[in-house]
């Protein structure tokens, strides 16, 4: 994803049809936090669909906050180095005396990008953390980790230390980030009661519902991380949904081969691999790597989450892991591997002869698994001692909803 400087205040100025298409992405972006609310809901028992609710709302009150008020300035407020400056507080000086208002725009789009990498982590994590302490916790990992992350990807930080790294719109910052903070939140918290754990998924229609919404919204997530309404956001979109259909016919096929029947979740979850896949290199790669990306995704995704749920204790509720962080480690090797000179501008992968990028994915990968993971269990430590993490026991078993909401989401 190019800066805000580079998008929007160099010689060519953004254009109405860029202004509004962005607009609109930001909005499509939007709407995939009721989908993570649905999908995940859905996915969980009854007992839990009300928290999930509360925490993607909570989630997104705090991370828009934190973003206005200094994430965005911290993030995009300088090129290089290891983090951004104070020139942006409070959005100061992007909505007065602007044209075009494009860059205060550009601020928008990545605040729902925040907001989203926030309510994914929650997946990973469901039906355990009080709904206070992730509230506290997201305020801090969205200065500490995400905020770092995104100006190491997406405002030089890494550029700045030599590595060559390309994310269209999100691998490192969005779902590796997300999954790797939802390890973390799981190996610190620890796994839900073995009953709660096995209980199946309470609407598979809700959940069908959020993934089309998360499955909608991915146009605008990824054919507007390009910032501009051209050629590069058409193909953006087109590889997206054809990355998408590879890896839910490749789940689909690996479902049937082991358990000899596909199921509903099962595509959806395959569907999601795909996108998650793509995500990295949707402007970057040509229309039958996108293909490959997909296909491997699927496969990839399909096998990690059956690993982790049969050879691991660790209690990942939502298989964030195994789909996001995964789906999104594979998207940034891929990167490295089919980039083209004539989608990025000069740059290549290692299958047309370059080495820096590969090179540079697999550093920006492995730091941003170590970062995120080390900062978030400590964050959770720290958190520990001035306020519990986990709800006890015997509210577990009665549910989140009822315990600290008192909103039940069904009466029957």
């Amino acid at each position: 994803m190019p800066s805000a400087d580079a998008a929007f205040t160099g010689s060519e100025p953004a254009s109405s049809g860029d202004t509004a298409w962005i607009l609109v992405c930001s909005i499509l972006v939007a709407m995939m936090l009721p989908g993570v609310a649905f999908f995940y809901g859905g996915m969980l028992r009854k007992q839990s669909m009300t928290s999930v609710m509360a925490q993607t709302l909570i989630a997104t009150g705090i991370m828009t906050l934190s973003w206005v008020i200094l994430g965005f300035s911290l993030a995009f407020g300088s090129t290089g180095g290891i983090i951004g400056n104070l020139d942006f507080v409070f959005m100061n000086g992007l909505d007065e005396g602007q044209s075009d208002y494009s860059v205060l725009e550009f601020a928008l789009f990545q605040m729902m990008f925040a907001a989203l990498t926030a309510a994914i982590v929650l997946g990973a994590c469901a039906e355990r953390v009080r709904f206070v302490a992730i509230a506290w916790f997201l305020l801090f990992w969205g200065l500490l980790v995400y905020v770092p992350m995104a100006h190491w990807v997406w405002s030089g930080g890494f550029e700045s230390i030599g590595l060559t790294v390309l994310d269209f719109a999100g691998g490192d910052v969005v779902h590796i980030c997300a999954a790797v903070t939802g390890l973390a939140l799981v190996m610190f918290v620890g796994n839900r009661k073995d009953s709660i754990r096995r209980s199946r998924a309470h609407s598979i229609p809700l959940t069908f519902l959020g993934a089309m919404l998360l499955w909608v919204g991915w146009f605008g997530f990824n054919g507007g991380s390009g910032l501009f309404a051209n050629g590069q956001a058409v193909h953006a979109i087109f590889v997206s949904q054809l990355a998408a259909a590879a890896a839910m016919i490749a789940w689909a096929v690996c479902q049937y081969l082991v358990v000899g029947r596909v199921g509903v979740l099962g595509l959806i979850a395959g569907a999601v691999s795909g996108l998650v896949a793509i995500t990295p290199g949707a402007g970057y790669v040509a229309t039958p790597e996108a293909f490959l990306i997909g296909l491997v995704g699927g496969i990839l995704c399909f096998w990690s989450v059956r690993i982790i749920r049969g050879k691991f204790s660790v209690d990942d509720a939502l298989d964030v892991f195994g789909v996001h962080g995964v789906g999104g480690i594979w998207g940034g090797i891929a990167v490295g591997l089919f980039a083209e000179s004539k989608y990025t501008g000069g740059t290549v992968g290692l299958l047309f002869g370059g080495t820096d990028l590969f090179v540079g994915q697999l550093c920006a990968i492995g730091i941003t698994i170590v970062f995120c993971f080390s900062v978030s269990y400590v964050l959770a430590l720290l958190l520990s001692k001035v306020m519990p993490l986990r709800i006890p026991a015997e509210e577990e078993s009665i549910g989140q909803d009822v315990v600290e909401h008192g909103e039940p989401a069904y009466f029957s």
